[in-house]
């Protein structure tokens, strides 16, 4: 039996991008698991996961572990406080952004492939899966081509 922490000691960092979070812990990874995917978050003042977006074939849960988050749904923008759990489905329904402060748990699918939508920005994602890394691609809508396009 695979066991993680959510002790301060167990994140590591993510990256130095102004305004998203700066440290997590994978747990999916570290568990071994395959068929879900769980990353906790701490999340400074304003500090967001990622930008809005939603997937197109996987399901997302948001636990809030300690804090007082913000989410910001197609409904508007909710605070949130340690103990809520708030699922965000498949599709546009299922829009999100999470901001701090707080530590969170995002669940997730580990279906691949699949697509990511950023609204704000109106972009697609591409989720190809591990060895694909080439297909791992950002791209905005407006870039898009017809299908027999270059055939």
């Amino acid at each position: 039996m695979r066991r993680a922490s959510l002790n301060a000691d167990d994140f590591e960092p993510l990256h130095d991008r102004a305004g998203y979070c700066r440290a997590a812990i994978p747990l999916g990874r570290r568990l071994g698991a395959e068929g879900i995917g769980g990353t906790v978050y701490r999340l400074g003042e304003g500090e967001r996961i990622c930008p809005y977006h939603f997937h197109h074939g996987v399901e997302e849960w948001l636990l809030v572990v300690d804090g007082a988050p913000v989410v910001r749904t197609p409904a508007g923008e909710r605070a949130l406080r340690a103990g809520d759990v708030v699922c965000f489905p498949s599709g546009p329904g299922g829009a999100h952004a999470v901001s701090g402060p707080g530590i969170v748990l995002m669940l997730s699918e580990t279906r691949l492939p699949y697509v990511s939508v950023y609204p704000d920005s109106d972009k697609l994602g591409t989720r190809p899966g591990p060895g694909h890394d080439e297909d791992r691609l950002e791209f905005r809508r407006g870039d898009a081509v017809g299908y027999w396009d270059g055939e």
